[in-house]
């Protein structure tokens, strides 16, 4: 999958995992759908590690790996952020 597929994937990864996941995040919702991008990095990478296949494009299952990783980033996120924040 090229890096602007990457980039679309994170973006609804983003989007899903902030209404999956909603609440008052520091950074507001550009930093919720950064997180989503990186998630979507993630969750590809791990999903080929632990043995889920490939995502060879833009299917239901690369944007549930996708949202799944956003999702670990951003409840990671928020703990990070928020122990700062006291």
């Amino acid at each position: 999958m090229g890096i602007i597929s990457w980039i679309v994937l994170g973006l609804i990864a983003g989007i899903l995992a902030k209404w999956i996941m909603p609440g008052r995040d520091p950074g507001g919702i550009v930093v919720t759908i950064l997180i989503g991008v990186a998630g979507a990095f993630v969750g590809g990478y791990v999903g080929s590690l632990v043995g889920l296949g490939t995502t060879g494009g833009l299917s239901l299952g690369s944007i549930v790996t996708a949202v799944v990783g956003a999702l670990i980033l951003l409840f990671a996120y928020r703990l990070i952020a928020g122990k700062s924040g006291k």
